[in-house]
């Protein structure tokens, strides 16, 4: 990428600098030995263009909007429009989230992302003995149709773009949030937003599973096809390398297993004949924002390229808009502390930074509390001014990739791209992302590095202010914590039971049957069935029951 006689000028150059630094050094050694990316990998002093040498800029970084996308999705990026200033939030009932969405969206939020209590998440009803005691703890209680009628009250869903975070049972969820548009008037197609819908980060890191891979891949398959003719703007699965990365992994770990995870999606719907030109587009991604800057910056830029070339290469993918990885970000929770809660507004400030100069779609910022409970009100509007703060006072969003032809982080996206290929050959060696996962080799090669992690942290070796460096005795404060009703697992009970009394009991038989026979049947669809059953108020609890009678459910592999 650079004249020869000007590089030799540059090594000759970069010669004598190495033999002064050397010099010097023996009077003053430098702070420490070594230095490294947070994800372990090595740091040069100095570089130059000499660590882009071998590089064609056409192909390896290349213009924004066009392959490999190196540089960003869109030709002008967010000199058309910011990313969308996504808050994830739900907690309670369905009637005080709604009440939080409408706060955020009067305070300059874009979009809305649910938050889903753990019985939601695992496919029981509130009523369920398995519920008890987290019922809207974590996130907001579902548990028909009236509570995702509630939840959106007085919200455009036209107008709005919402995620939600929900996984085994994301069927049952969409087809409540289609239902909901429905009696808006708004019909499917006029839809936008996203469904995590991602099984496998389930069995690797986070474990809100409920049936075996097979039937799992075949839910997902179907949601694609269904959404491919009915809500073509709906993102039918958003690829989480987040949770991957809070549960201990490196920033190559992250990319690496998150795309494995895609290139089985994808192979999934290949293989029921889906045509990834098509579905293609509306896959999307989510990936974690942790501390270390030009690491992160370098890895968002990494996991475009890499993804585009995949597609090309594997799957002879040729519309430019099913090659595009397009992400969502959410800042690092793990990285929140409890101690110096405040600290945490400058983590999140910094990693929000990275987000919008690696090319994000859209973003959630941590709140600083949320080491010690769900986010106040107060804090999640800190949160929320910290994205603005950034889109229109810093000017980084002016110019699109401003970080490009940085030597460092050109050098850290190949070096990010090469080590996540590698992962990736050997998973295809083992047969595959399920493959490898039943094995445990995903969950052993994140284990080891969280544990690296943490010893580091204890050792003091990495340092994290106000926990192993620069502690302060700290008075008790009194906090704005949020609490969660206690006796919101009595009241959402409560509200089912009206539910179920007042809804026709033969018509939910009757729908559950239909949802049972469609999932015995691989030729049918199991979409068009759940959104009838939902419409008459049958239960998430009862349609997840129905499919766990027919499909199983699974069982973790333990990984020691």
């Amino acid at each position: 990428m650079f004249d020869k006689e000007e590089l030799e000028r540059i090594r000759q150059g970069r010669k004598k600098y190495d033999e002064k630094v050397e010099k010097g050094l023996a009077k003053k050694p430098e702070r420490r030995e070594k230095f490294e990316t947070g994800g372990g990998l090595a740091l040069e002093r100095l570089y130059t263009p000499e660590a882009l040498a071998d590089r064609d800029y056409m192909e390896d970084i290349g213009f924004p909007g066009s392959y490999p996308f190196t540089r960003g999705v869109q030709p002008t990026m967010y000199r058309g429009r910011l990313w969308t200033m996504r808050q994830y939030a739900g907690f309670g009932t369905a009637k005080e989230s709604n009440e939080r969405y409408r706060y955020l969206l009067e305070q300059g939020q874009t979009g809305l992302s649910v938050a889903f209590d753990l019985p939601t998440q695992i496919g029981y009803d509130s009523d369920h003995p398995m519920a008890q005691g987290e019922v809207g703890k974590v996130g907001v209680a579902i548990d028909s149709l009236e509570d995702m009628e509630v939840l959106f009250d007085q919200i455009p869903l036209d107008k709005v773009s919402t995620s939600m975070t929900i996984n085994a049972p994301a069927s049952v969820l969409l087809a409540m949030y289609i239902a909901v548009a429905e009696k808006q008037g708004v019909s499917a197609d006029k839809l936008s937003g996203t469904i995590q819908n991602d099984i496998l980060k389930e069995y690797i890191a986070r474990g809100t599973y409920i049936f075996p891979p097979k039937p799992s891949m075949r839910i997902i398959t179907d949601i694609f096809a269904f959404c491919s003719e009915n809500v073509p703007k709906w993102n039918t699965i958003s690829i989480s390398g987040y949770h991957i990365r809070e549960a201990g992994s490196t920033a190559v770990q992250e990319v690496a297993f998150t795309l494995a995870d895609g290139l089985a999606y994808v192979k999934a719907a290949v293989d029921v004949g889906l045509d990834p030109n098509v579905f293609g587009k509306r896959l999307s991604f989510f990936f974690n924002a942790h501390n270390d800057f030009l690491e992160e910056v370098a890895k968002f830029r990494a996991a475009r390229r890499l993804w585009a070339k995949l597609m090309k290469e594997r799957f002879g993918v040729t519309d430019p808009k099913a090659l595009m990885l397009r992400f969502h970000t959410q800042t690092a929770g793990s990285t929140l502390t409890a101690q110096q809660p405040e600290n945490n507004i400058v983590r999140v400030a910094i990693q929000a930074l990275a987000s919008v100069l690696g090319g994000t779609q859209s973003l959630h910022t941590n709140s600083f509390d949320e080491a010690l409970a769900l986010p106040s009100e107060k804090s999640v509007g800190i949160a929320l001014k910290t994205q603005q703060i950034i889109g229109y006072e810093s000017g980084v969003a002016n110019t699109v990739d401003p970080l490009a032809g940085s030597y460092v982080v050109e050098s850290l996206t190949n070096e990010i791209e090469n080590q996540a290929k590698e992962y990736i050959e050997k998973i295809d060696e083992m047969g595959g992302m399920l493959v490898a996962i039943e094995k445990g080799y995903v969950q052993q090669q994140i284990q080891d590095a969280a544990y690296n992690y943490q010893r580091a942290v204890e050792s003091g070796d990495r340092v994290v202010v106000g926990v192993n460096r620069f502690r302060k005795e700290e008075a008790d404060e009194t906090r704005e914590l949020l609490k969660v009703d206690p006796k919101v697992g009595e009241n959402q009970v409560r509200a089912l039971k009206s539910v179920k009394e007042k809804r026709d009991g033969e018509a939910v038989r009757r729908a559950l049957e239909e949802i049972r026979k469609a999932a015995r049947d691989e030729k049918l669809n199991l979409m068009p069935p759940i959104i009838e059953a939902v419409k008459v108020y049958a239960t998430e609890g009862e349609i997840c029951g129905v499919l766990r009678e027919e499909f199983g459910e699974y069982r973790e592999n333990i990984v020691l």
